[in-house]
């Protein structure tokens, strides 16, 4: 004989909603901390945000245009042809010349410092943290001071305004923060993979780049991210180590100085945006992989 179960789902229903909402409790969306933060964050973002949307609008605009009464006004007529004139200007081969140091400098500070932070996060060994220390202590250093024998030390080897010299010191300038990140981030991916791995005879160099190294891959992007823009806007290093071939950065600057005569901003600022959209291209590709590497590396 089956006995009628009845529910009461008014009944059920308020205790649900007692047990999501206990008595006393605030709702955390709007506590101080939080509204505080957004707030930093939205006026932070306005910043960013204006100056880069100005910019692609006077890059369109005419000199009078962009100092006329309004210059928050849209152009009259889109003036595409001051992308051409800033290309002219020697701002492709500037652009080619600051991908080609960053391709190789990223590549060369991603490889030797993310094995130098396995090593030094997975093996004991005597001078393990006094190495560590040194590479932290190359973050707090700053690199103009050390510009002027820098400089003899290229020049000695014949690597002044070349690409593999400015490549060379990019990498020596962006190992001290990869090695400090990525440690962080090894020490927090588990051994046991790694032991397996060397149990079943793999070699440690093949621990590292066939299992160890896939699985740091958000930390790798993360940093990789970071390297990529400190290297990219670099100026004080080309500016002293390859004055005969220019990078972007130099370029830029080499521009501002002749639109004070020539009087021909939009020309400047086309330049300006071109000079931005890769790195903001870079970012929108991987940003989910930098928040990941960025979590990982802080909160596991």
């Amino acid at each position: 004989m089956t006995v009628p179960v009845q529910i009461d789902v008014e009944d059920t229903r308020s205790k649900t909603e007692a047990v999501a909402h206990p008595a006393g409790g605030k709702d955390r969306s709007f506590s101080p901390v939080n509204v505080f933060s957004h707030t930093v964050l939205i006026a932070w973002s306005i910043l960013v945000v204006v100056p880069f949307v100005w910019a692609v609008i006077a890059s369109l605009k005419s000199t009078g245009e962009i100092f006329g009464d309004n210059p928050w006004a849209l152009p009259k007529d889109l003036l595409w042809s001051n992308y051409t004139k800033a290309w002219d200007k020697g701002i492709g081969q500037y652009l080619f010349n600051s991908l080609v140091v960053v391709t190789g400098g990223v590549f060369g500070t991603m490889l030797f410092g993310s094995m130098v932070a396995y090593v030094l996060a997975r093996y004991e060994f005597p001078g393990n943290r006094f190495i560590y220390y040194l590479f932290a202590a190359g973050m707090m250093f700053p690199v103009f001071l050390a510009i002027v024998p820098l400089f003899f030390v290229v020049k000695g080897f014949g690597m002044v305004s070349t690409y593999q010299g400015l490549i060379l010191v990019y990498i020596a300038y962006s190992l001290p923060f990869t090695v400090f990140f990525m440690h962080a981030f090894f020490r927090t991916l588990p051994t046991s993979i790694a032991e397996a791995a060397l149990v079943d005879g793999a070699s440690h160099s093949t621990t590292f780049f066939r299992v160890m190294l896939p699985m740091a891959k958000p930390g790798l992007i993360s940093v990789g991210i970071f390297n990529v823009l400190g290297q990219f806007n670099q100026f004080v290093l080309p500016s002293f180590l390859s004055p005969e071939k220019p990078v972007l950065s130099q370029g830029i600057a080499t521009l501002l100085g002749s639109q004070r005569y020539e009087n021909d901003w939009g020309t400047l600022f086309a330049a300006l945006t071109i000079a931005m959209v890769p790195v903001i291209v870079v970012y929108l590709i991987f940003y989910r992989q930098v928040q990941a590497g960025l979590t990982g590396a802080t909160l596991k």
